[in-house]
């Protein structure tokens, strides 16, 4: 029951909510070409005959839809818990397969009709779409904005949200429950114990323990996970046929780079419709820094879980990530790994460079920029920021300065 005197702000931020969704997720008339995220773009040129997917036998259109997208194989992720409308087709043996680069999350099981796509639109945030795999003369993507956001509205508060979960798996992928959680949203601040049920995952961590490549036994105490075939695994191949999937492996650092993208697309998503909402239903100013430090604290990884020891991937990623983006004159890019103690060497989220960060309100933009600029120049030291030592500030201004397009005038050493 609601404290007296709450009910109208309840029922005004409720409003404002439902404003929001409807500017992020477009009103049900808007037409795909319309749109400007990676998927939308594509669909037109497959409608234009500017572009074609290739269909194969084993995957469908998967491989030409990363290839036409520039999405890198070696991105790839394997998921045996059954948390996904595809339930019936997955499992331990037959995982999930997600790829994804900056603005595009691609998944795909074995013997489904269709694959499933996040994209990431500059001003309508997330767009849900499904592929039939079936082969046809001119494939088309099918908009799934009503459909999906019955599962991934309710991760954000202002806007529908990328679900990177773990879970507490049983022998057959099935997710057993513990008393008041079902699943946990995991990201780079999550204790590397809590991680990763339901997921393979290839690489070495040394001493961390994570929830990956384990199941609970028992339904009654889903917490009691055998782990002692889940660390530091390297291989897959007598888990399940490997084979049949575009890489051999479910790589832990891109596993890390996915649960820290998700994040920052989420918050990055929910606070551009917040702004906007703001504008027809007005909120607390304080409200509205509260998101806009959300977002600088979520950029420069405050309260990130450190590392015990050092992590080393099997796959391609740790090298081909790095090349993706911009570097600075000395050759830093806020895409190195660090690996070692921490997820990046310089702790300044790459999501900066992203379509979610510059699509920001000009108010909510303005106003991270401005955050931003005052922590890495020592004027904010609260609030976790004291964490960043004066060279790293230094470091990461510079690196912003000279790689990173249409900063402020104000944004100097």
């Amino acid at each position: 029951m609601a404290a007296a005197g709450t009910i109208p702000r309840v029922w005004k931020c409720l409003a404002a909510a439902s404003a929001a969704l409807m500017l992020v997720t477009g009103s049900a008339a808007q037409s795909v070409t319309s749109r400007r995220d990676p998927v939308s773009r594509l669909d037109v040129r497959l409608a234009t005959g500017a572009a074609e997917l290739q269909h194969d036998g084993s995957w469908g259109y998967l491989k030409s839809v990363l290839g036409n997208l520039d999405i890198s194989t070696d991105s790839q992720i394997l998921i045996f818990a059954k948390n996904s409308f595809q339930a019936p087709l997955i499992s331990a043996e037959r995982p999930r397969a997600l790829y994804f680069n900056d603005d595009v999350f691609v998944g795909a099981v074995q013997g489904s009709s269709l694959l499933e796509i996040i994209s990431v639109d500059p001003l309508e945030g997330l767009q849900f779409f499904s592929l039939d795999q079936g082969k046809r003369d001119r494939p088309r993507f099918k908009s799934e904005r009503s459909s999906c956001t019955f599962c991934h509205g309710p991760v954000n508060t202002w806007a529908p949200g990328v679900i990177v979960a773990t879970v507490f798996p049983g022998p057959d992928g099935k997710t057993y429950t513990r008393p008041g959680a079902l699943f946990r949203l995991t990201d780079h601040r999550s204790p590397f114990e809590d991680r990763w049920g339901g997921f393979w995952v290839t690489g070495t961590h040394g001493r961390i323990q994570h929830r990956g490549n384990a199941f609970a036994a028992d339904r009654a105490h889903p917490d009691q996970l055998d782990r002692s075939r889940g660390s530091n695994v390297t291989s897959l191949e007598d888990r399940f046929d490997v084979s049949k999937y575009l890489e051999r492996t479910s790589d832990i650092v891109a596993l890390m780079t996915l649960e820290h993208q998700t994040m920052m697309t989420n918050v990055l998503t929910s606070v551009a419709a917040q702004f906007r909402a703001s504008e027809t239903f007005p909120l607390p100013d304080q409200e509205l820094n509260d998101a806009v430090d959300r977002v600088v604290s979520s950029l420069l990884f405050v309260d990130e879980a450190r590392l015990e020891s050092p992590i080393t991937g099997v796959s391609t990623f740790t090298d081909t990530f790095p090349k993706r983006g911009p570097r600075d004159r000395n050759g830093r890019s806020l895409r190195d790994f660090d690996l070692k103690t921490r997820m990046f060497k310089y702790p300044l989220s790459y999501m900066i460079y992203s379509v979610a960060f510059d699509a920001l309100p000009d108010a909510a933009r303005e106003r991270v920029y401005r955050r931003l600029h005052d922590v890495l120049t020592g004027k904010v030291t609260d609030a976790g920021y004291g964490q960043l030592i004066p060279e790293q500030r230094r470091a990461l201004l510079e690196i912003l300065i000279e790689t990173k397009r249409g900063l402020p005038a104000f944004f100097t050493l």
